[in-house]
């Protein structure tokens, strides 16, 4: 079937992207859903910084691709195989399937599946291979022996910038029709991952506060699930004033910059960093306490570094942890969300900042890269 998606050609696209335009609106070929697959018709998108980081070349993915993992939509077509999910349902994408055979899924969200980290890499479905190729006129360069275009990678299994995908069964979890598109789609990534690196990874116990330093998306979706455990105080540290602001609006017990709150002597048992940054790292660092928790969630560029003193770890019984989506077990996590938003703990839809089309796409690279969003919801 013909779809309409945005293409990623090149990495490292000068800014404002605005003006570079990286990701291309095009027309693509979409083969059907395959053994254990789904055909699935997007409804809502989150633009997320693991979309930007392959934009700017921080994350070194195949090329051609068609961008966006975090998402929920409506299934149209089933695979063979598949019989636990009917046609009409909603369901929320994940960017990391689970395959459950491997080591690594054997460990309740520890460690990422072995196969599906690799099929990310590789720009392919859990199942293998891709189902996306260019369209193209017969005898075009890159066309294949049996007619079809190039083919074009997929996103962490997802490629959500269209207005369809075929995604493989694991990659997927159903919600109810009660969920809006917009929330169930953030349930996928932003509240999987902040969510779970408080929760899983952090493991805070009643009279815990809980520190979250970076207020992007995962950063409130994190500050978000803290406030709905009810434990200790909830604390914001981010450089923006504004977001300081939406953390306290979102239940933040305190919200403070990175060096007011050095300046206090703050200091927690849980301490979530959800910046991506070097020097996020080292302010979550500082603001753990003794034997407390500093759990890094958020994704640096490769080449970054910090420096941390050895000796702090030995004499005040520390312990660094790293999060990826959570430490979460998606089939497990996300009905847990979805319950909590649905009795109102959960503000989910507060999260959104703003609700756009696939045209505003490069626009909003821009504003996300500013600092300036929390979600922006692609609606379809």
């Amino acid at each position: 079937m013909r779809i309409r998606g945005a293409v990623l050609r090149a990495l490292g696209a000068e800014r404002p992207f605005a003006q570079s335009r990286p990701l291309e609106l095009v027309e693509l070929e979409l083969d059907g859903p395959g053994p254990g697959e789904l055909l699935v018709r997007i409804e809502a998108a989150g633009l997320c910084h693991s979309d930007l980081s392959v934009v700017d070349g921080a994350r070194l993915r195949p090329l051609p691709m068609l961008l966006g993992h975090e998402a929920a939509g409506i299934v149209e077509a089933i695979g063979d195989g598949v019989d636990d999910i009917a046609v009409g349902t909603r369901i929320v994408t994940t960017f990391l399937p689970r395959c459950g055979e491997c080591a690594a899924c054997a460990t309740d969200g520890r460690l990422p599946c072995e196969r599906g980290s690799a099929s990310n890499a590789a720009g392919e479905l859990l199942g293998g291979g891709r189902r996306l190729h260019e369209v193209s006129e017969v005898g075009a360069v890159g066309q294949s022996a049996d007619g079809r275009g190039a083919e074009v990678h997929h996103h962490l299994g997802v490629s959500a910038f269209a207005t369809h995908a075929v995604v493989d069964r694991r990659s997927v979890v159903p919600v109810g029709d009660d969920v809006p598109p917009q929330v169930a789609a953030v349930l996928g990534c932003a509240i999987l991952t902040g969510g779970g690196a408080v929760i899983n990874a952090g493991k805070p116990v009643e009279g815990d506060d809980i520190v979250i330093v970076g207020l992007g998306g995962v950063g409130m979706a994190a500050l978000l699930a803290a406030a709905s455990l009810g434990l200790g105080r909830v604390i914001g540290v981010d450089a923006v004033p504004d977001k300081l602001e939406t953390a306290r609006r979102l239940g933040a017990h305190l919200a403070l910059s990175p060096d007011e709150a050095i300046e206090q002597g703050l200091r927690a048992p849980v301490v979530i960093e959800a910046a991506g940054h070097p020097k996020a790292f080292e302010t979550a660092f500082a603001l753990t306490a003794p034997g407390g928790t500093t759990v890094t969630v958020g994704l640096p560029h490769p080449d970054a570094r910090s420096s941390l003193s050895p000796l702090t770890f030995t004499t005040e019984a520390r312990t660094v942890i790293g999060s990826y989506l959570g430490s979460a077990v998606p089939a497990r996590d996300i009905p847990r969300y979805e319950q909590l938003w649905r009795e109102g703990k959960l503000p989910v839809e507060a999260l959104v900042t703003s609700e756009i089309g696939l045209d505003d796409l490069n626009e909003a690279l821009d504003t996300l890269a500013d600092g300036k969003a929390i979600r922006q919801v692609v609606l379809l």
